[in-house]
C-alpha cells in the first residue's frame, strides 16, 4: 500500500472517528438534567438539627470597607454565596447567569459575589477589571485573606453557598450553575 493510500486512510478513520463521537456526545447529552443540586436538600431523620448556621468571616466590600458574612445575614433575607475568580472559565460561564437573575430578586435575596482574591492569580484589580469590563450589576466582594474560602473549606471554584433567611446553610453546589438551576434555588429559600 501507497503512503499516500496509508494517509489517506488515516485521514478518513479520523474523520469517521470525530463524527461518531459528536453523534454519541449529542445523544448521550439529550434530556440530561444536572444532578448535583436537588431542591428541596434531602432532610436527615433529625429533622428538627439538620440545618447548620453559617460560618461567619471578614472580607472587603467594593469600596474597600471590611465587613462580615454576620452583617449581611442581619437583613433577614436569604443568601447566595458565590466563590469565583476572574481567571476561571467556568466562573466566567456562570457569572452573567447571576447577572441576570440578581437585577431580578435583588431586592429579595442577598448576592455575595465573592472573589478569591490570593494576590498573585487573582487580585482586586483583576477582579474589578473583569466585573466593569462585563457589566455586572451585583454586589461584589473580596476574600483578600482566604478567610470565607476556609471558613467553607472551598476545593474548586465557582461553588455557590444557599443560605435561608435565618442563616443558616441549606445546600451548596460546586462547579458552575446555570440561571434555571439558580432560579430554582432562589424558589425554595425564599419560601
Amino acid at each position: 500500500m501507497s503512503r499516500k493510500l496509508k494517509l489517506i486512510l488515516g485521514l478518513v478513520g479520523l474523520a469517521v472517528l470525530i463524527v461518531g463521537t459528536t453523534f454519541a456526545y449529542n445523544a448521550l447529552r439529550t434530556g440530561y438534567r444536572d444532578t448535583r443540586i436537588a431542591f428541596p436538600p434531602e432532610v436527615p431523620n433529625d429533622e428538627e438539627n439538620w440545618r447548620e448556621p453559617a460560618p461567619d468571616f471578614a472580607m472587603l466590600d467594593w469600596d474597600g470597607n471590611s465587613l462580615k458574612l454576620s452583617d449581611i445575614i442581619v437583613e433577614g433575607k436569604p443568601i447566595i454565596l458565590n466563590f469565583w475568580a476572574s481567571w476561571c472559565p467556568p466562573c466566567k460561564y456562570e457569572m452573567p447567569d447571576f447577572d441576570k437573575v440578581h437585577r431580578e430578586f435583588g431586592d429579595r435575596v442577598n448576592f455575595v459575589m465573592l472573589d478569591l482574591v490570593d494576590g498573585q492569580r487573582e487580585t482586586e484589580e483583576l477582579g474589578r477589571r473583569y466585573v466593569l469590563d462585563n457589566g455586572f450589576d451585583m454586589p461584589i466582594f473580596f476574600d483578600v485573606m482566604q478567610e470565607g474560602a476556609f471558613a467553607y473549606g472551598i476545593r474548586s471554584i465557582p461553588t455557590t453557598i444557599f443560605i435561608d433567611n435565618e442563616g443558616y446553610v441549606i445546600t451548596g453546589v460546586q462547579g458552575a450553575i446555570d440561571e434555571e438551576i439558580l432560579r430554582g434555588a432562589i424558589g425554595f429559600i425564599l419560601n
